[in-house]
């Protein structure tokens, strides 16, 4: 997961947004005033009345899957053992002012030397599917060149822990933390990097393929290209918007060639990619095009591609809501061929869901829904209904795992006493149920995060878990999110409120 900071009215806000195809995209915030009506989409100027649950509890399919989720640099901590080389976020957070406290993955949530402990919580709770990210620089400590056998170890043993509990896995191959040794290469501005990246997701799928797993190449693009080459406060730290196109096209073509590499390994399970999608409603039902350059740029440029196997055309230039990059340039990077590995056929579609946003006529982001602690998120359960089925209607069909879902508390300090993301959770439980009712491929359901931990450029200022941490002793203390989250693994359904 991402956070993000206070940026410009013209910058785009934390994860992207995703405007509402077809008829949908004329929603009438018509009165967006500074009490918006959190009930949704509508295509006249009348507001709808909000959905309600059905008083009965909504069931899920008899497979469906219910896990929980954490990163490497997030949870890890132990970021100097076992022969792991540096990562681009230690370069980052070790200049003070990048990181709110100054503060680092150490300790995380110390999971490196708990994972024991943390698969007996999962296992308590009832979770049937853990989604954790490998560190690249445990397995490949400049990113190419000689194994870390160390690194292969770690990761052997947290797999066969999970699958010991009847656990299963669900491996993010990247998840933001590049080698440094690549970054100084040129990082993700650099296509080679994407053939690096190629042979590292050859070694995993070699060390970890006899299991059956879920396998996600990419965590966030979009994320990772725009937060961290472009507005400069995620790692590397750039502020260049052709060097967040080349990041992009670059991460894709390194998805496509996982992807292919995971073909040919024939390792056991499903492969996918991780994007985050945010619905985007233009606050004017008359003037949407804002909102359209908004969602080519945070969204189609990266659904597109991988699902279609195009880039749509909008997406990159001078105009208000577009990626501000050289649009030639951006081509010239797509060589023959490279939109064919990055649109090879993929076993499912994970898609990270946290708010809304509104975008006004010049492809300003708006708010229109109250917001949590990070000050991004704008909360409305609905827009996870409206993705699902915009994904539905405009794609071609592929089983949808939701991979990241959450809040983070109000307050930095420890609690167990989370009643708002009870109601966080619940109200987006009945959104997904819904859309799967509606005809929405839709598996899983992946609740971020189990553990509090490091919260990139926040620090330890923002706690996500649905199990609260102690970072000086380590103790983990369960939430009442958690037992909520068990209640509802234990019946797979959702009840009212």
């Amino acid at each position: 997961m991402t956070d993000h900071p206070a940026l410009p009215a013209t910058t785009l806000a934390r994860r992207g947004f995703i405007a509402l195809g077809g008829s949908a995209i004329a929603v009438a915030l018509a009165a967006c005033t500074a009490q918006p009506d959190p009930a949704g989409s509508a295509t006249s100027a009348a507001a709808p009345a909000p959905w309600k649950p059905p008083a009965d509890p909504m069931p899920f399919p008899p497979d469906y899957v219910w896990g929980t989720a954490t990163s490497a640099y997030q949870a890890e901590g132990a970021t100097d053992v076992d022969g792991r080389g540096p990562s681009i976020w230690d370069t980052f957070a070790a200049v003070k002012r990048n990181i709110r406290g100054g503060a680092n993955g150490e300790p995380g949530a110390d999971q490196y030397r708990r994972y024991e402990s943390d698969a007996d919580l999962m296992s308590d709770l009832g979770v049937g599917a853990y989604r954790f990210s490998i560190s690249w620089s445990r397995i490949q400590p400049t990113g190419s060149g000689p194994v870390n056998q160390a690194g292969v170890d770690h990761y052997r043993a947290l797999v066969e822990a999970l699958v010991r509990r009847g656990i299963r896995p669900a491996i993010t191959l990247f998840h933001w933390d590049l080698p440094q040794a690549l970054q100084d290469a040129g990082g993700w501005r650099n296509r080679e990097t994407a053939a690096r990246f190629a042979e590292y997701a050859r070694i995993a799928f070699d060390a970890f393929g006899d299991v059956e797993a879920d396998w996600f190449t990419i965590n966030e693009a979009k994320t990772h290209a725009f937060v961290g080459h472009w507005f400069g406060v995620h790692a590397p730290g750039l502020t260049d918007p052709d060097a967040a196109a080349a990041a992009v096209h670059h991460q894709l073509l390194a998805h496509g060639l996982a992807v292919q590499a995971f073909r040919a390994s024939r390792a056991k399970g499903r492969i996918g990619i991780a994007l985050n999608l945010l619905p985007a409603y233009p606050t004017d039902p008359d003037a949407t095009g804002g909102a359209e350059r908004v969602d080519a740029s945070e969204n189609r440029l990266f659904l597109d591609p991988v699902l279609l196997g195009s880039y749509p055309s909008d997406a990159i230039g001078p105009y208000p809501g577009s990626l501000p990059a050289d649009a030639t340039a951006f081509e010239a990077l797509q060589l023959p061929g490279d939109l064919e590995v990055i649109s090879e056929p993929c076993d499912l579609l994970a898609i990270q869901y946290y708010g809304v946003t509104g975008v006004d006529p010049n492809g300003n982001t708006v708010e229109i829904a109250p917001t949590s602690a990070a000050t991004w998120q704008q909360i409305r359960a609905e827009g996870l209904y409206d993705v699902l089925t915009r994904l539905r209607d405009d794609y071609p069909p592929i089983p949808i795992l939701i991979t990241e879902n959450g809040m983070p508390d109000p307050l930095p300090a420890v609690t167990i006493d989370d009643p708002y993301r009870v109601d966080y959770l619940r109200t987006h439980f009945q959104q997904a149920a819904r859309a799967i009712d509606d005809g929405v491929p839709l598996i899983g359901h992946f609740v971020w995060s189990l553990l509090d931990n490091f919260e990139w450029a926040e620090g330890y200022a923002q706690r996500w878990g649905i199990v609260a941490v102690d970072f000086t002793t380590q103790e983990r203390m369960p939430k009442a999110s958690a037992g909520f989250f068990s209640d509802v693994i234990a019946a797979n359904a959702v009840s009212p409120a």
